[in-house]
């Protein structure tokens, strides 16, 4: 026998108190969200639905936006580069710490030993020398012939001189007290870097010859005490002498001081202007979210591109060095130089890769929906289990629970400050700052302990 009842209603059983009543808090406000959603995307309507010109809207909107993350991209490249050149001219222990590791440098130490022997030896005439023996041993009434034989020594006393003029200012360099001299003197020069980019010349680091060169004439006056030391008694004779160590040369340093003159002036503002850009960027998207990725790829582009170029234009470089120059000391000086050039390019591309992640987990993808859902199932599961075990969160749940954005927001905000603020951030930087931010939404995850409902 079938019944001649009707089906049941489905909006009867959702007013039933056995219905909505029966969820517990989250699960009512999961609910709300995805009728909104649901509402939303009703009233949307099919594409081209709309009133006239939102379609045009959108698309200037969207024009408006590629172009400045195009900008946005291009201009992080340029910040780089602008802190770094404002860091060497201004920041004194910025230089000294990038070219003081030059001093334990073998090839810097060779080439260095290689040009103050030579300005020693430019400074003692030889043939003086032989000639001060043989009026010495006829003084001494020694026979002819050995005087004779004397001024035939000429060519063996250049080479023993130099053998203990090399080997006095090899010690030297290699010593400890050398390190202390490069340090000292690069750190009381260093306000001559700013002479040097800017073209004018004077101090110990000058602008000639289209070279940036340090005087090692301290070097060779510390020699000069050494070989009197030992006993070399015409060292006394050699007088001042200023010689240069040429740390960077090329015919396009002109060009080149300009650029990073400019670069020097702007380096403060630069990174500013890039990020508003960039922020106005993804304002204007229609999804911010997408924005933001393309934004971030954009610049971990931008510093892949700007890695490249700096092992190109080291290559280049060392092409273009003048005769005699020190290939391997060269390229010491250059990758001194680009140091924390680098470790600024490695530390903002992990930034922004590590963005372009991070909102790419907070989109609707599959991938991305079941991280999150793992993620909070993981913590909430923990939670439970505290909580079964005593542990009582009470007003603090209830806050967390209430201003859940709020604290995201706070987070990210202190995080992004940290970043910026810092002076010279590296990557290990960039990755502990990201790994305290999600430690950091764990604990409000685990925290977010919605009201229970009365029974």
């Amino acid at each position: 026998m079938t019944s001649s009842a009707p089906p049941p209603d489905p909006d009867q059983h959702s007013a039933d108190p056995s219905g909505d009543q029966r969820l517990s808090a989250r699960e009512r406000s999961e609910l709300d969200k995805l009728r909104h959603r649901v509402s939303a995307l009703e009233g949307a309507g099919p594409p081209g639905a709309g009133p006239p010109g939102v379609g045009r809207h959108h698309w200037l909107r969207s024009t408006g936006s590629v172009l400045l993350i195009l900008l946005a991209s291009l201009l992080s490249l340029l910040a780089v580069v602008a802190v770094w050149a404002n860091s060497i001219v201004r920041d004194t222990d910025r230089y000294v710490a990038t070219v003081g590791p030059l001093a334990g440098n073998p090839d810097v130490q060779k080439a260095i030993t290689n040009r103050v022997t030579s300005a020693v030896l430019a400074q003692i005439d030889v043939e003086a020398l032989v000639k001060e023996l043989e009026q010495a041993a006829a003084q001494q009434g020694a026979p002819p012939k050995a005087a004779q034989l004397l001024g035939d020594l000429s060519g063996p006393i250049t080479s023993g001189l130099k053998s203990l003029v090399s080997s006095t200012v090899q010690r030297v360099v290699s010593s400890s007290a050398f390190d202390t001299l490069w340090v000292d003197a690069n750190r009381s020069v260093h306000s001559a870097l700013d002479k040097a980019l800017t073209g004018h010349d004077g101090g110990a680091v000058s602008l000639k010859n289209d070279q940036v060169a340090i005087d090692v004439g301290p070097i060779v006056a510390k020699v000069k005490d050494q070989l009197v030391s030992a006993g070399f008694k015409p060292a006394a004779r050699i007088p001042a002498v200023h010689t240069d160590f040429v740390v960077f040369a090329s015919k396009d340093i002109g060009e080149i001081k300009t650029y990073l003159r400019v670069l020097e002036i702007i380096g403060n503002w630069l990174p500013v202007i890039a990020v508003l850009i960039g922020a106005v960027g993804v304002y204007l998207a229609v999804n911010r979210r997408r924005a933001l990725i393309g934004i971030a790829s954009g610049v971990f582009v931008a510093m892949l591109l700007l890695g490249v170029a700096l092992t190109v234009a080291r290559a280049i470089y060392l092409d273009h060095l003048p005769p005699g120059a020190s290939d391997a000391a060269a390229g010491a000086v250059y990758d001194a130089l680009v140091k924390f050039l680098r470790a600024s390019v490695r530390a903002v591309g992990a930034l922004a890769l590590l963005t372009a992640v991070g909102a790419f987990l907070s989109g609707p993808s599959r991938a991305a929906v079941l991280t999150r859902t793992g993620c909070r199932r993981s913590i909430g599961a923990l939670r439970d289990v505290a909580m079964s075990a005593g542990l009582p969160l009470g007003a603090v749940g209830r806050f967390v629970h209430r201003y859940k954005r709020w604290i995201g927001g706070v987070i990210l905000v202190v995080a992004a400050v940290v970043l910026f603020t810092w002076s010279y951030p590296t990557t290990a930087v960039v990755v502990w700052t990201v790994v305290i931010v999600l430690v950091a939404f764990a604990i409000r995850e685990f925290l977010d302990a919605p009201p229970t409902e009365p029974a």
